[in-house]
């Protein structure tokens, strides 16, 4: 039988690892999500008419969207945003979309600007639900909604998609899965000491709408090859766009190319 005192050590080293597992589990928490409560601008200031819209999600938590609309819309596109700021720093994009001849509905996942809660992998599911849920309510069909998800955001609309009828789906500069993040970035910690799952690389291969997957060469923070992945993946119909520049600065420093190929995308719907 175990001695005492080795029952005590053994006891003792089952504490420690608990605790550290609850720490990373923690600085998790905090070093995924950056959300900015303050709303700084309105799409009126790019010339943008839009509804200040508030929905529920299936959970019942109160969110904020605003729906951004354009006459004779071929499309309503359902943005989910990244993992910092809010909806008010995504107005260029909105005008983006909006420029191709779409009606936008972007909204803050749960707490990030005036959305209630605080954010977590299961909650942002449940809000991208909610969103979706939002649109059918305005007597829009599945297949005129198109998912667009920009980073953890593309995570998200990858979620939805797996489970919902759309008519296509954009992401861009997102993750295959949270596994190949950690090695990335915690290569001498193993995978399961975090609670992160994000499992974007299984979930894609079910959907079989039309995809377009975004990366830039240069992405300093979700590596090119993690965006590879993801496309290599999913099943057809596919495409796969290479851009350059930074990950928060790309959709900058490609806009030309991205405009045109998108516009094709949608096109081709």
């Amino acid at each position: 039988m175990m001695n005492i005192k080795a029952l005590s050590q053994l006891l003792s080293l089952f504490i420690a690892v608990a605790l550290v597992v609850i720490y990373l589990r923690y600085i998790e928490k905090r070093s995924l999500f950056y959300p900015a409560r303050e709303i700084e601008y309105l799409p009126g200031e790019l010339g943008m008419d839009f509804e200040d819209v508030f929905f529920k999600t299936p959970d019942n938590l109160e969110l904020n969207g605003w729906f951004v609309p354009t006459k004779d819309a071929a499309y309503t596109i359902l943005f989910c945003h990244g993992n910092a700021g809010n909806i008010s720093h995504r107005l260029e994009k909105l005008k983006f979309f909006q420029e191709l001849g779409n009606n936008v509905f972007i909204f803050d996942f749960r707490g990030y600007g005036r959305s209630k809660g605080a954010p977590s992998e299961k909650g942002l599911y449940n809000d991208v639900q909610g969103a979706y849920n939002y649109l059918l309510s305005r007597k829009i069909a599945p297949e005129q909604i198109i998912g667009y998800g920009e980073s953890i955001g593309g995570a998200v609309i990858i979620d939805l998609a797996s489970q919902n009828r759309l008519g296509g789906l954009i992401i861009d500069s997102s993750i295959s899965n949270a596994k190949d993040m950690v090695k990335i970035i915690y290569p001498f910690l193993p995978y399961w000491v975090f609670s992160s799952r994000w499992d974007s690389v299984n979930k894609i291969r079910s959907i079989t709408i039309p995809k377009l997957i975004i990366h830039s060469i240069n992405d300093e923070i979700v590596p090119y090859k993690l965006g590879r992945k993801l496309f290599e993946s999913a099943p057809e119909p596919k495409d796969f766009l290479q851009i350059r520049g930074g990950h928060n600065s790309c959709f900058f420093e490609s806009e030309h190319i991205l405009k045109e190929k998108i516009a094709d995308f949608l096109k081709k719907l």
